[in-house]
């Protein structure tokens, strides 16, 4: 047979599943990468649906060194055991759970003064002395706490003219809302004002006294009703230092009284300041040196 004549084979040995697209690598790399798609999205879904609380709290989680992650987490990264000595670790976790008690108060503040807010508004509509002083009433949550002012008009004014004297139907309303603010844990401030109109006497009483008094009348009334002493924090006269039209001085709405329910910050802070500065030396005594 001549070299012509022969055939020629040929013998194709299969490379496995890699070359080509007849391989299944890919699919495995399809497979890992809808995972990490999945995974991606679910986040974001939860994310999405997480109040801002929740989604600090998973922050702090990831920022968890991972040995007290191990260990239990937080509460286990405050005992010593875990931190040897206390240190840097010890007074981060301290604050964070500080910061959570600080912040499940304040929801817990404002629900309950939302919730009291609520309560006066339906109040006004249905009792009958809130309702002769309907248009006079304003209330409204501010940064200090949920607050009510009583406002002045000429046609129904809350005082006697020039007076502390509390008219019968502002006595009413103020013993009505004594055991309501009652309820509340959150202390109170009383502050009184007045219009621009100059008090007219020998001038040894101004619109300063005048505010004072009518602010602690109204405390007096409040606590006829109900309210306790220890529930006041401060009363205070502020003349026509803080209008409430400021274009107009001479409004009768500037004569009010303005009760605050405090949240726990300003609470806090007021009570501070009427102990007074803790680095206050006090007459007779040495710094450093135990009373």
């Amino acid at each position: 047979m001549s070299v012509k004549d022969q055939k020629v084979i040929v013998k194709r040995v299969g490379g496995g599943h890699g070359g080509g697209h007849h391989g299944g690598g890919w699919k495995i790399a399809y497979a890992d990468f809808m995972t990490a798609m999945m995974a991606f999205f679910l986040v974001m879904w939860l994310l999405s649906i997480s109040s801002p609380k929740q989604r600090e709290g998973i922050a702090e989680h990831f920022r968890m060194p991972l040995k007290v992650a191990l260990n239990g987490g937080e509460k286990v990264a405050m005992s010593a055991s875990v931190v040897p000595g206390g240190g840097s670790d010890m007074a981060h976790s301290d604050g964070d759970v500080k910061r959570t008690a600080d912040d499940e108060q304040d929801e817990s503040d404002a629900a309950r003064l939302d919730a009291m807010k609520k309560k006066l508004e339906e109040l006004m509509d249905s009792s009958p002395n809130f309702k002769q002083l309907r248009s006079q009433i304003l209330i409204d949550i501010t940064t200090e706490g949920l607050r009510l002012q009583i406002v002045d008009s000429d046609k129904r004014p809350m005082f006697d003219l020039a007076s502390a004297r509390v008219v019968p139907y502002m006595r009413a309303v103020l013993r009505d809302l004594g055991p309501m603010l009652n309820e509340l844990p959150n202390k109170l401030t009383v502050s009184g004002h007045t219009d621009s109109i100059v008090y007219a006497n020998d001038g040894t009483y101004s619109n300063w006294e005048l505010s004072a008094d009518r602010a602690n009348a109204s405390r007096r009334e409040l606590m006829v009703g109900g309210l306790s002493d220890a529930k006041v924090l401060r009363v205070v006269g502020l003349s026509d230092s803080a209008h409430l039209d400021r274009d107009n001085p001479r409004n009768p709405i500037n004569r009010r009284i303005s009760i605050i329910v405090l949240n726990h910050h300003t609470q806090e802070r007021f009570e501070r300041e009427n102990r007074g500065d803790a680095t206050m030396v006090l007459p007779g005594k040495q710094p450093g040196r135990p009373s």
